[in-house]
């Protein structure tokens, strides 16, 4: 964004006001569109320059405003809104932008609103950002008094509504579908695809949603352009990406960074590679929903296609690194029973398979496994993947299960032949397992 975060901050530092904002160039962009420019001419500008959504999927930012119908007979009101549900295991970057300049959101959210012509706004926060929850309200209010929120904004005939929806702490609620349910006051559980958002989304009028870091890039794009926006990357996905990495590293944190910079780079360069002692064994390049990445492919770049030609998901972003100390089986069943606490329920797959291969996992971790448990769990990935569920969830929490199966398949066999999580009991290692319990 327009502070890089590869310089450290401090996060204990105040956002910038309304003043502030305008000091640097903020709401500018607004000035500019409101001025000269048409809301397709928005949508074509943020297409060309590439901008891929930054929530997990990836796909072209612009293009899917331009499925939102236009023109005088569209159905009003529309609706805009930020996914601000951060609740991907792993992943900490928006609150970044949501603590550090909640201005840079609405700003993106007032532009992206102009170009679907929107009427009105949510930003759908997490329940546990108490802090960027009293900075946004506060931020809200200070762009209603300077007319850049409210009816005929900066005096023309175009206005935006905005408010701020805390969630109740579901990680569903990530999915847009069931976000617009929640919205709704209903159950949060996924919609059925057609009809999509775009169409008919939130109260049964087209809707976007996007991410967070997804509407903190465009007023950049509007002030500098498609081709500037696109320069910055090292890749064919336009812009910069905010990159972080967890675990037993030396230098965990965040960094926007350009877009296609090497997992070796984040790693060895930003995280100051591995704590001593340890040895990187894997990692997920995007939060808890993807699959793990070796050391063979280190020099992949961190993009969009070339971690999806690597196997796995960028994601979020946001890499998870597993050591050499810490158990694989033990770290995946983390992740599926949180994933099994997390499903909705609403489709038989998610909703039995999940706690389903959660024990599974447990069985093992406490030495009970069998070889056939293994079969199981094959077996699971499958039945519980792309199309045979209801919604992205359970594909999801597949995405460590399966990777983890085949790049540590002899970990869990080991598991199972000794009868005990080798990692707990360990002779030859247990300095680092006690080190473990303290991180």
């Amino acid at each position: 964004m327009e502070r890089p975060l590869t310089k450290h901050i401090d996060l204990n530092r105040p956002p910038l006001n309304l003043k502030e904002y305008e000091q640097v160039g903020g709401y500018e962009a607004v000035r500019k569109v409101l001025k000269g420019m048409t809301p397709v001419e928005v949508q074509k500008l943020v297409q060309d320059s590439n901008l891929k959504g930054r929530g997990g999927a990836g796909f072209n930012t612009g293009l899917k405003w331009s499925f939102v119908p236009m023109g005088p007979e569209a159905l009003h009101p529309k609706y805009i809104i930020a996914n601000a549900d951060e609740m991907e295991p792993g992943t900490f970057k928006d609150r970044l932008l949501l603590e550090g300049n909640p201005h840079q959101l609405i700003e993106g959210m007032i532009l992206s609103a102009y170009a679907i012509q929107a009427d009105i706004s949510y930003i759908f926060l997490r329940w546990a950002y108490k802090k960027a929850a009293i900075l946004i309200r506060k931020s809200i209010a200070e762009a209603y008094e300077a007319g850049y929120l409210g009816q005929n904004i900066l005096g023309s005939k175009w206005g935006l509504e905005m408010h701020l929806h805390t969630g109740v702490g579901r990680y569903m609620c990530g999915e847009e579908t069931a976000l617009l349910n929640a919205l709704e006051g209903k159950r949060a559980t996924p919609r059925a695809k057609p009809p999509f958002p775009q169409v008919s989304g939130l109260f049964g009028k087209p809707t976007i949603v996007n991410n967070v870091e997804t509407f903190c890039c465009v007023p950049h794009i509007i002030n500098n352009g498609a081709d500037w926006f696109k320069g910055l990357s090292k890749s064919e996905d336009g812009g910069t990406k905010l990159y972080g990495v967890s675990g037993r590293v030396k230098k965990p944190g965040c960094w926007e960074l350009p877009m296609g910079v090497t997992m070796r780079e984040l790693i060895e360069v930003h995280a100051g590679g591995m704590q001593d002692g340890y040895e990187f064994k894997g990692a997920l390049p995007g939060g808890a929903s993807t699959d793990f990445l070796t050391t063979e492919h280190w020099d992949v770049k961190m993009d969009f296609k070339s971690v999806a030609a690597a196997g796995s998901r960028l994601g979020t972003g946001t890499m998870v690194v597993l050591d050499d100390a810490t158990c694989p089986v033990g770290f995946v069943h983390n992740l599926q029973h949180f994933f099994a606490q997390e499903s909705c329920g609403w489709c038989t797959p998610c909703r039995e398979g999940l706690p389903w291969v959660e024990k599974i996992l447990l069985n093992m971790e406490k030495g009970h496994g069998r070889m056939e448990d293994l079969e199981l769990l094959d077996m699971h990935t499958k039945m519980l993947g792309p199309g045979n569920t209801f919604c992205a969830l359970a594909p999801g929490a597949m995405e460590p299960l399966q990777s983890a199966l085949k790049y540590f398949r002899d970990d869990f066999v080991r598991h199972i032949v000794e009868g005990k999580c080798p990692w707990h009991t360990a002779t030859e290692t247990p300095k680092r397992f006690a080190e473990s319990l303290m991180v």
